[in-house]
């Protein structure tokens, strides 16, 4: 398997305040820290999950703005609920239980989303997928803080990532945007993905950009657990949109922040402050391109280049007008947005 390799000075604002934990973070994409929460702090937030869920509006849905698709969510999540005043107070909760944590941790960072995320037995797979990027990646790393909330391992469909594989892939990620990886998934799942067995309160932070995924809970027990993104302080968020209906293969590039999050409805065109549109010509590798990107530099301004400069090469199918996904946020794997739309949160 492929591994990043090391390189001292490569961000223009480090991610940790230690050196060693951003070496470790800049060869692998992530850190597993044992001990995140106490186990008094781990069961508050269990009891948080169930005091706040009366609360929830439910998942939103497409038939909100005529999309139809019959595929039925496996796993509850707080991202898509309807209720952005819910999805406030889960954040207040997590944010306030976190901070204590995280702030000598991490380099000056501030979170934007944070997530239950809840997979019922026999449910709750999320397909591989990157996250969304929310900086421009070529100077700033955003990061996911996921803690389990009960001890988690394959059994019960725990975060497994792909070491190495961050900032290599998807330059620009966001709604509607096809994803490079979509024909060697099931390669990539079965040969190149180290599972997270973690106890409940450990924390693996982990590069948004870095490849990950989680298989089905096939335990009987409820599989709980926290997503929280957070970006640079003072830094500019931003937000990837290919909108289909104008372009295929042309890049909104929008100006967002916290509130945009909280109120985002994915079967909407997202509005924002249009910084400037990015050209791209994506195209579906193979496992051998995969495994020689693994092995190799980061994406940088020549590998965006390169990557206009080989449109020659087959690009990506002719996608249909009708709304499509973002490939990297979590609802079932099918058709369509739906399809694409599960797969941000692990």
């Amino acid at each position: 398997m492929g591994r990043g390799q090391y390189r001292s000075g490569k961000m223009a604002q480090p991610v940790f305040r230690n050196l060693e934990t951003q070496r470790l973070f800049d060869v692998d994409g992530y850190v597993h820290l044992k001990g995140f929460l106490s186990p008094e702090e781990v069961e508050a937030l269990k009891a948080a999950y169930f005091e706040l869920l009366p609360e929830s509006g439910g998942a939103m849905s497409g038939d909100e703005t005529d999309f139809k698709n019959d595929n039925a969510i496996t796993y509850d999540f707080t991202f898509i609920d309807r209720n952005w005043e819910y999805k406030q107070k889960v954040f207040d909760r997590i944010y306030a239980a976190f901070e204590a944590h995280f702030e000598p941790i991490l380099a000056d960072y501030t979170p934007i989303i944070a997530n239950f995320i809840r997979k019922e037995a026999d449910g709750g797979e999320v397909p591989l997928h990157q996250n969304w990027a929310f900086v421009d990646e070529l100077k700033y790393t955003s990061v996911s803080i996921w803690v389990p909330l009960v001890d988690s391992n394959r059994d019960n469909g725990t975060l497994e990532i792909t070491p190495g594989s961050h900032k290599r892939f998807g330059r620009y990620r966001g709604p509607m945007v096809p994803w490079e990886l979509e024909h060697i998934k099931e390669d990539i799942i079965r040969d190149f993905m180290v599972p997270m067995n973690a106890t409940a309160g450990d924390a693996v932070i982990l590069d948004d950009s870095v490849v990950h995924y989680s298989n089905i809970n096939t335990t009987q027990g409820l599989r709980l657990t926290i997503q929280l993104i957070l970006v640079p302080k003072n830094t500019l968020s931003i937000h990837y949109h290919l909108d289909r209906g104008v372009s295929t293969d042309e890049v909104r590039v929008l100006e967002v922040d916290r509130d945009f999050y909280m109120k985002f409805h994915p079967w909407k065109r997202p509005e924002g402050k249009e910084l400037g549109k990015r050209q791209v010509k994506l195209r579906y590798i193979d496992r051998a391109e995969f495994e020689a990107r693994l092995k190799g530099p980061e994406f940088s301004e020549e590998s965006d280049a390169a990557a206009l400069a080989a449109a020659a090469a087959p690009v990506l199918e002719t996608v249909a007008a009708s709304p499509q996904a973002p490939h990297n946020m979590p609802i079932p794997e099918a058709q369509g947005f739906l399809g694409r739309l599960k797969r941000l949160f692990s």
